[in-house]
């Protein structure tokens, strides 16, 4: 017997900029495919035209792209099954819901929004869940006729049985089944105006772009009986369903905004690689064993399989996102971490476009001692901008370390300004007893005696190593800027 070729889909909605959530399905989806040889298919369900933005599509396809993964079938590459976007299938969903009205599996409704509110307000009032109460799903001819004829636009529903259970089974959570009474009451496949529900649309467009197995999250569980009965009404296979599970922030509760940013926009912004998210979100439930970490791309196309998702919610770590980030920044080569930085120092206005000879140099002698200090893109103007312009104003409180006052402080700046020769013409590693022996001699600890060093020289706490740093500044730079912490002290400035 012939292999079925796998196919899945991601079909987002663009009502919103791409999350952490979504990406991670689409990540799982195209992993998938890739590693079983089958293809990947776009759809873009946009039947919300209420919500629907152009911003959103476009941050769609903005995010796939700079996370590498392509789609085999979709909008833009099309395929043998389109259109691949919903707005433009919508004879299909008509024609389809109709045949199901023909068949006896849906039936035309008639109740108007003022009904339906007062039906609303009913149960409120009694206390029971808001649910259709099939006012419709008996209607004889001439019932039927008298709304016809008092031009009211009927929406379709689907015949939901009334007794028995909805049984299905799904690959990561196993059998399932749902009392058809627990089912939302007849739900509408149609809407007034022609266009279609999610469910309607999804069920159609799932069966004719031949979809083998539907991966996503498991808020989207509940909605599986009702897709079940809509299959079952068509009389097709339904697809092998495998709800992921979920993505949580630290507090054990579903992953959003308050947990910090999640959409991929923000952590492009900010300065993390592709690589970083892609790598540690493809980790978000799913581990090939128990102790690898770093996986490519392409490592990810080979090796991703269903067997080894986590049934239990994935906890989305922003530091140890951080962590991966800065180990793919030192991963770059000096020449491609420029590239990278470059539109952060442009923006910050440290160097310009071309750049003069002097940045240029600086700058690549910069880059080899600041890749360490990177935990973003984001972070270069900080970490490096102290090489192109001295500091402005210095906070006196980051100056004298807290088991010092100002006339120790004062004393080791003068010492520092004696040792401006050996941090010059002394190796990192040359320096380093030196310094050991000098600290031992004052009495101080080494971390407050450079740290006094540091913030003169740079402004800051955080900087690159302090003795490269002096190297590309000079001697001369070093002890202006020495003097004017000294004179900041003294009062005199």
């Amino acid at each position: 017997m012939e292999k079925t070729e796998v196919r899945v889909r991601y079909a987002p909605s663009p009502t919103g900029l791409q999350h952490i959530g979504g990406v991670r399905t689409a990540l799982f989806n195209y992993f998938f495919a890739r590693s079983q040889g089958g293809k990947f298919i776009l759809r873009i369900e946009d039947t919300d035209r209420e919500r629907y933005s152009d911003e959103s599509l476009d941050d769609l396809y903005s995010t796939l792209e700079w996370l590498g993964v392509k789609w085999d079938e979709g909008p833009v590459v099309g395929g043998p099954y389109g259109p691949y976007v919903q707005s433009e299938r919508t004879e299909l969903y008509r024609e389809y819901a109709k045949k199901l009205v023909e068949s006896g599996h849906a039936y035309y409704c008639y109740c108007t929004p003022e009904r339906l509110e007062e039906l609303r307000e009913k149960q409120t009032k009694e206390k029971k869940d808001f649910g259709y109460d099939r006012h419709c799903r008996n209607l004889t001819p001439e019932e039927e006729q008298a709304y016809k004829d008092a031009g009211i636009k009927p929406v379709i529903r689907l015949k939901i049985p009334l007794e028995g259970y909805t049984e299905f089974e799904d690959f990561l959570l196993g059998p399932m089944k749902k009392r058809n009474s627990d089912i939302s009451p007849d739900p509408i496949l149609l809407k007034s105006d022609g266009f279609p529900t999610y469910h309607l649309a999804n069920v159609i467009d799932d069966h004719f772009m031949k979809i083998t197995h539907i991966l996503r999250a498991q808020e989207w569980v509940p909605s599986i009986p009702l897709h079940v009965q809509l299959y079952k009404a068509f009389g097709w296979e339904p697809p092998v369903y495998c709800h992921l599970p979920m993505v949580m922030g630290s507090d054990g509760q579903k992953l959003s905004k308050r947990h910090g940013s999640t959409s991929v926009r923000d952590f492009r912004a900010k300065g993390y690689l592709p690589e970083a998210i892609l790598n540690y979100v493809s980790l978000i439930g799913w581990s090939y064993d128990d102790s690898r970490e770093f996986f490519t791309r392409e490592e990810l196309e080979k090796l991703f399989c269903l067997e080894k998702l986590n049934k239990a919610p994935g906890v989305f770590d922003y530091k140890k996102l951080d962590w991966f980030n800065g180990q793919y920044i030192r991963k770059k080569t000096d020449a491609e971490l420029t590239e990278l930085l470059m539109p952060y120092l442009e923006k910050a206005g440290i160097v310009h476009t071309p750049m003069t000879k002097e940045e240029e140099d600086i700058l690549s002698k910069a880059i080899p001692l600041a890749k360490e200090r990177l935990k973003y893109l984001s972070d270069i103007p900080e970490v490096i901008g102290f090489l192109f312009k001295a500091p402005e104003s210095y906070n006196t409180e980051e100056l004298i370390p807290k088991k010092l006052d100002k006339a120790k402080t004062l004393e080791l700046l003068n010492i520092h300004l004696g040792m401006i020769p050996q941090f010059i013409e002394l190796s990192e590693e040359a320096i380093e007893p030196v310094l050991r022996a000098k600290c031992d001699e004052l009495g101080v600890k080494l971390g407050d005696f450079l740290m006094i060093l540091r913030v003169a020289v740079t402004g800051t706490k955080i900087s690159p190593p302090i003795v490269g740093s002096i190297k590309l500044l000079g001697a001369e730079e070093t002890e202006k800027r020495i003097n004017k912490v000294i004179n900041i002290l003294k009062g005199e400035v």
